[in-house]
């Protein structure tokens, strides 16, 4: 509808230029007063130029629906490039949608057995701990044990070894005491025997006629 409209246009404002002058139409000659003459030329020329006027209006109009529909169908142009590029950025956020549920899955997933895991290790951990505990606590108490043991027969043996010692003492002393007399019994004997054996030794000599304090 728009294009028949744009063409009557242009068809009017070519007629508008190329418009021959219109032939008056031949009539019956009749007697008129002169005035009646100048009144149907003004009538004329203002018709002419009131379709003039019409005329350059409607090549106007004819021009600014152009320019219109020309601007319309840039518009439009411009509308579905804008479309067809939302769409595709729609598409664009969707698939980086997507993906980025999908790695937050993937990672929630990784997250939850990891936390699984720590979960189970420390579980582990905590058994061997009291498991570790009980050991030291074990190893300690025989340990305790041992150091008691250890100090017993320390003490036993610092008790014996007093005993021995006491006891070498006292054999000591005893064998001391009897060499003591051993010995004053012997030398008490000998001193014996050397005034015997003097005595018969000046006897001797007191035969042969010798004075012992001479020789």
């Amino acid at each position: 509808m728009w294009l028949v409209w744009c063409s009557v246009c242009e068809e009017a404002a070519a007629q508008r230029t190329n418009m021959p002058p219109k032939k008056k139409t031949k009539k019956t000659p009749k007697k008129k007063p002169e005035r009646s003459e100048n009144d149907l030329e003004t009538k004329y020329r203002r018709s002419v130029l009131d379709i003039a006027i019409l005329q350059d209006h409607i090549a106007f109009q004819c021009e600014s629906v152009i320019k219109v529909q020309s601007d319309r169908v840039d518009l439009r142009r411009r509308m579905r490039e804008t479309e067809q590029k939302l769409q595709h950025e729609r598409q664009d956020y969707r698939d980086v949608n997507s993906d980025l549920s999908r790695q937050y899955k993937t990672m929630q997933t990784e997250l939850t057995n990891r936390g699984k895991r720590l979960e189970k290790e420390v579980s582990q951990l905590k058994e061997e701990l009291v498991l570790c505990q009980e050991e030291l606590r074990k190893e300690k108490r025989e340990r305790e044990q041992v150091e008691e043991e250890k100090d017993a027969i320390i003490a036993d043996l610092q008790h014996k070894l007093d005993n021995m010692e006491t006891d070498y003492e006292k054999i000591l002393h005893e064998t001391l005491d009897s060499l003591t007399a051993q010995l004053s019994v012997a030398r008490q004997g000998r001193e014996e025997k050397s005034t015997t054996l003097h005595q018969n030794y000046k006897e001797l000599l007191s035969e042969f006629g010798l004075n012992a304090l001479d020789i």
